[in-house]
Protein backbone atom coordinates (compact mmCIF):
# COMPACT_ATOMS: atom_id res chain seq x y z
CA UNK A 1 0.00 0.00 0.00
CA UNK A 2 1.38 3.23 -1.02
CA UNK A 3 1.68 6.19 1.48
CA UNK A 4 1.97 8.89 -1.29
CA UNK A 5 -1.97 10.65 -1.35
CA UNK A 6 -1.52 13.05 -3.62
CA UNK A 7 -3.29 13.35 -6.67
CA UNK A 8 -1.69 13.12 -9.93
CA UNK A 9 -3.11 14.67 -12.94
CA UNK A 10 -3.40 12.10 -15.97
CA UNK A 11 -2.06 13.22 -19.73
CA UNK A 12 -1.30 17.15 -20.41
CA UNK A 13 -3.71 20.26 -19.40
CA UNK A 14 -4.89 21.49 -22.17
CA UNK A 15 -6.21 25.36 -22.39
CA UNK A 16 -9.34 25.99 -23.17
CA UNK A 17 -10.19 29.07 -25.80
CA UNK A 18 -12.91 31.15 -24.22
CA UNK A 19 -14.52 32.74 -27.38
CA UNK A 20 -17.32 35.64 -26.41
CA UNK A 21 -19.84 36.09 -29.06
CA UNK A 22 -20.47 39.52 -30.80
CA UNK A 23 -23.44 41.40 -29.45
CA UNK A 24 -26.01 42.74 -32.18
CA UNK A 25 -25.55 46.01 -31.57
CA UNK A 26 -21.72 45.90 -32.44
CA UNK A 27 -22.14 43.85 -35.47
CA UNK A 28 -24.56 46.86 -36.99
CA UNK A 29 -22.20 49.70 -35.34
CA UNK A 30 -20.77 52.15 -38.20
CA UNK A 31 -17.01 52.85 -38.09
CA UNK A 32 -15.94 56.39 -37.51
CA UNK A 33 -13.34 58.30 -37.51
CA UNK A 34 -12.47 61.39 -35.48
CA UNK A 35 -10.92 64.12 -36.29
CA UNK A 36 -7.42 64.35 -35.11
CA UNK A 37 -8.47 67.04 -32.34
CA UNK A 38 -10.62 64.98 -30.80
CA UNK A 39 -8.92 61.70 -30.65
CA UNK A 40 -7.08 60.28 -27.63
CA UNK A 41 -3.52 58.84 -27.30
CA UNK A 42 -1.55 56.98 -25.18
CA UNK A 43 1.08 58.70 -22.64
CA UNK A 44 4.76 58.05 -22.73
CA UNK A 45 4.94 56.46 -19.69
CA UNK A 46 6.58 58.98 -17.33
CA UNK A 47 10.04 57.36 -14.53
CA UNK A 48 8.77 55.17 -11.91
CA UNK A 49 7.94 56.54 -8.61
CA UNK A 50 10.09 55.64 -5.66
CA UNK A 51 8.92 55.24 -2.33
CA UNK A 52 12.23 55.96 -0.25
CA UNK A 53 11.27 53.76 3.00
CA UNK A 54 14.34 55.35 4.71
CA UNK A 55 12.50 58.57 4.77
CA UNK A 56 9.01 56.74 5.90
CA UNK A 57 10.98 54.67 8.49
CA UNK A 58 11.94 57.96 10.03
CA UNK A 59 8.74 59.03 10.33
CA UNK A 60 7.07 56.74 12.26
CA UNK A 61 8.17 53.53 14.85
CA UNK A 62 6.55 50.61 16.10
CA UNK A 63 5.23 50.24 19.18
CA UNK A 64 4.47 47.22 21.14
CA UNK A 65 1.72 47.61 24.61
CA UNK A 66 0.51 44.98 26.62
CA UNK A 67 -3.15 45.96 27.76
CA UNK A 68 -3.96 44.76 30.73
CA UNK A 69 -7.79 44.87 31.12
CA UNK A 70 -7.81 43.22 27.36
CA UNK A 71 -4.95 40.72 28.17
CA UNK A 72 -3.78 41.74 25.02
CA UNK A 73 -0.63 42.72 23.34
CA UNK A 74 -1.27 45.20 21.04
CA UNK A 75 1.19 46.66 18.05
CA UNK A 76 1.26 50.41 16.82
CA UNK A 77 2.86 52.32 14.45
CA UNK A 78 3.09 55.77 15.90
CA UNK A 79 4.07 59.13 13.73
CA UNK A 80 6.94 60.42 15.17
CA UNK A 81 6.04 63.92 14.77
CA UNK A 82 2.55 64.00 15.78
CA UNK A 83 2.63 60.95 18.33
CA UNK A 84 -0.80 59.73 17.19
CA UNK A 85 -1.11 55.82 16.27
CA UNK A 86 -1.52 55.49 12.18
CA UNK A 87 -1.88 52.00 12.48
CA UNK A 88 -2.67 49.62 15.51
CA UNK A 89 -3.30 45.86 15.49
CA UNK A 90 -5.57 44.60 17.16
CA UNK A 91 -8.09 47.98 16.47
CA UNK A 92 -9.51 49.41 19.23
CA UNK A 93 -12.78 47.97 19.43
CA UNK A 94 -11.59 44.86 19.74
CA UNK A 95 -9.53 45.46 22.41
CA UNK A 96 -12.71 47.12 24.20
CA UNK A 97 -14.41 43.56 23.55
CA UNK A 98 -11.80 41.88 24.80
CA UNK A 99 -11.88 43.83 28.12
CA UNK A 100 -15.20 43.70 28.52
CA UNK A 101 -15.74 39.91 28.59
CA UNK A 102 -12.46 39.47 30.34
CA UNK A 103 -14.18 41.46 33.29
CA UNK A 104 -16.94 39.94 32.65
CA UNK A 105 -15.32 36.54 33.42
CA UNK A 106 -13.45 38.08 36.56
CA UNK A 107 -16.41 39.14 38.16
CA UNK A 108 -18.56 35.70 37.46
CA UNK A 109 -15.45 33.77 39.00
CA UNK A 110 -14.87 36.05 41.84
CA UNK A 111 -12.65 38.83 42.72
CA UNK A 112 -9.34 36.57 43.52
CA UNK A 113 -8.97 35.13 40.33
CA UNK A 114 -5.85 35.92 38.48
CA UNK A 115 -6.14 37.66 35.27
CA UNK A 116 -4.00 35.85 31.99
CA UNK A 117 -2.02 38.39 32.28
CA UNK A 118 -0.91 37.97 36.10
CA UNK A 119 2.16 36.08 37.19
CA UNK A 120 2.05 33.83 39.91
CA UNK A 121 3.99 34.74 42.75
Amino acid sequence: MSTDFSIKPVGAPVAAPIVQPISEAAEQAVATELPSSQTVTAVEPGPAVRKDISVVSRSVSNQVVIDREAASIVYQVVDNRTSQVVKQFPEEAVLRRRAYFNTLDLTRSGPNRMRATDRSA
